[in-house]
C-alpha cells in the first residue's frame, strides 16, 4: 500500500480521513477511487470531471509531479498539496 500525505483541509471535510493514510492502486486515478470508496465525494474534492487534478492541488509521487495517470508503487510516497495564495 503506497503511504499519503493529504492536506489539513481534506481531513475537516471528511472525519477519520488523517493526514497519513495508506491506499491501494497502481496510479494515482486508482489512489483516489480506493479513498472515494471509503470517503464518498473525495475524489471530487481532487479531480474534476474531465478527468484532471484541480488547478489548486498539486500531487506527487515519490518527489515527482504527477498526474491521474502516474504510476504508484506498493511502497510510494505520495502527496496532495494544497496551493496557497495571497499578496
Amino acid at each position: 500500500m503506497a503511504e499519503v500525505l493529504l492536506p489539513a483541509a481534506l481531513g475537516r471535510l471528511f472525519p477519520g480521513l488523517g493526514r497519513r493514510v495508506t491506499a491501494e492502486g497502481g496510479d494515482v486515478a486508482a489512489l483516489l477511487a480506493d479513498f472515494d470508496a471509503r470517503f464518498p465525494g473525495l475524489r471530487d474534492r481532487v479531480a474534476d470531471s474531465s478527468p484532471a487534478i484541480r488547478r489548486h492541488i498539486a500531487v506527487f509521487v515519490d518527489g515527482e509531479r504527477a498526474d491521474l495517470t502516474t504510476e504508484v508503487g506498493a511502497h510510494s510516497k505520495v502527496e496532495f498539496l494544497a496551493a496557497i495564495s495571497g499578496g
